[in-house]
């Protein structure tokens, strides 16, 4: 008996001539390999489909394509490899291919003065793109940290100064009543609103960097801001962190500009675009601010 050969119907042309931009699969499962730790991602994997009169792609083989990422640390290279693979599978049908992945990174930050330390986790994803041998990779992670309102800051010292007044204008003073003052809420009357902040930093990273700057962004990101989010803290930690976002009041502007100077100067991106939110606590709605370079 004569074994039937299996149908492949995506194989058979249709009545039509008409390309299509982006055809692929999106919220792949696979394990990526980063910095010595394995971490789950999803991943969407697309070619275009140039061969109009075609019914369709292979899916299937871009699929078998990634299943590099079990075996080799997650690198710029490794991805441009792939997209490669599903170009080389996708012969005669495709000129372009593309690759999202996106997994959170888990880092373990050291509290501000105690040996107290925790892990924070941070969302990363890449947009790798391969067309006419051209190829670039975005890097895009997300941060949290504290922003005080300057606004707040100056009418509450401001309010703190008139019951300065208010208590000690007819009086003489002494370092003792004065520090007791400063000690309580009778004296410091009023104190700036705070607000949970978010930074979304998206670089296009240059065509010669091997090693993805994953940890290395988000270090220098935090640096400028100089109030990130802590995880396991005590007393000093907490008071460290009050002095810090002291010293470091912020409009959305302000966080949106030191972040933007920040990415400046780093050697390994040719341009980026970042958005910062401050979930305001004095109003119902958000502050946001948008820059971008050479994007």
């Amino acid at each position: 008996m004569t074994a039937l050969t299996l149908p492949d119907i995506a194989a058979q042309d249709i009545h039509t001539n008409l390309p299509l931009e982006w055809v692929g699969m999106c919220n792949i499962a696979l394990p990526v390999h980063f910095a010595g730790d394995t971490l789950r991602a999803s991943a969407d994997a697309g070619v275009s489909l140039d061969d109009g009169t075609s019914r369709g792609i292979h899916m299937s083989r871009l699929y078998l394509a990634l299943e590099s990422f079990e075996s080799e640390p997650l690198s710029v290279p490794l991805l441009h490899t792939v997209l490669e693979r599903f170009l080389d599978s996708h012969r005669g049908l495709s000129a372009s291919a593309y690759l999202n992945l996106r997994f959170e990174l888990l880092l373990k930050r050291p509290a501000l003065i105690s040996p107290l330390a925790g892990w924070k986790s941070y969302p990363v994803s890449l947009a790798a793109h391969l067309k006419d041998k051209v190829f670039h990779v975005e890097l895009k992670v997300g941060l949290k940290y504290s922003s005080t309102c300057p606004c707040s800051a100056a009418l509450s010292r401001q309010l703190i100064q008139q019951q300065f007044l208010n208590d000690f204008g007819n009086r003489s003073l002494s370092h003792e009543a004065v520090l007791s003052w400063l000690g309580n809420t009778q004296g410091i009357v009023a104190t700036p609103h705070s607000q949970r902040s978010t930074a979304t930093l998206n670089i296009r990273l240059k065509p010669e960097v091997c090693e993805l700057p994953i940890t290395e962004l988000i270090d220098q990101a935090e640096s400028a801001l100089g109030t990130a989010v802590q995880t396991a803290v005590k007393r000093a930690d907490e008071q460290a962190f009050a002095l810090a976002n002291g010293q470091n009041l912020m409009f959305c502007e302000d966080a949106a500009r030191r972040l933007h100077i920040t990415l400046q100067h780093l050697n390994w991106l040719t341009g980026f675009n970042l958005r910062v939110e401050h979930a305001e606590s004095l109003h119902a709605h958000d502050a946001v601010a948008q820059s971008q370079w050479r994007w």
